[in-house]
């Protein structure tokens, strides 16, 4: 019986060494928790880099757009988008770093693909329909990044972290079903200004 007991006690140990440490400047970190906390640190400067991009991206599909519900969907999540740049800082006040960014590579390969299909199209339903497009590429890396960063944040034991990317997580997923709706109306008018343009 006793023998059970260590035995017992020995495998609460390790289990209890598995955890992760409750702040990202603690001492307790294992090599795999270290390379997780980089990767982390990493992930979110690449994000805040890519929420100030966004800034000036949105604000130009905006002027762009034609249909006022579109206008209206971009320029809500605009705001949506600069209240979020201030939550990141917060992210990372709360594990002790400096706000920095890091180019992203691939939300500035988003933002051009963006660019070339308003530079490409004519102004009015087709326009706005490949403008919803380029922005529901950008809402989906974002919800796959915030929610990779969550994920990340809650192993390694930062709650305050966890719950502000849980909120913006949240948020792009809500901006991504309002561009859906507005979407299947502007779609089925491009598809109609296209029809009468052949007839014509």
């Amino acid at each position: 019986m006793k023998a059970k007991s260590k035995t017992s006690s020995a495998s609460r140990s390790q289990k209890e060494s598995r955890q992760p440490s409750q702040s990202m400047g603690g001492s307790g970190y294992g090599i795999m928790e270290s390379q997780l906390s980089k990767l982390f640190e990493d992930q979110l400067r690449d994000i805040y880099w890519a929420e100030k991009a966004l800034t000036n991206a949105l604000t130009k599909m905006a002027k762009k757009a034609t249909s006022r519900d579109l206008v209206d969907v971009i320029e809500n999540h605009l705001e949506e988008t600069r209240a979020q740049i201030t939550k990141l800082d917060s992210v990372f006040e709360s594990i002790g770093k400096k706000p920095r960014g890091k180019k992203c590579e691939a939300m500035e390969g988003l933002i051009k693909e963006g660019e070339e299909i308003i530079s490409e199209t004519e102004e009015g339903a087709m326009r706005d329909a490949g403008i919803i497009a380029a922005a529901q590429k950008v809402e989906h890396y974002e919800i796959a990044t915030y929610g990779t960063l969550r994920t990340y944040a809650q192993l390694l034991g930062v709650e305050e972290a966890a719950n502000i990317l849980e909120e913006i997580l949240d948020e792009e997923k809500a901006a991504d079903v309002k561009l859906t709706e507005v979407a299947s109306e502007i779609n089925l008018q491009a598809i109609e200004d296209a029809e009468e343009e052949e007839e014509e």
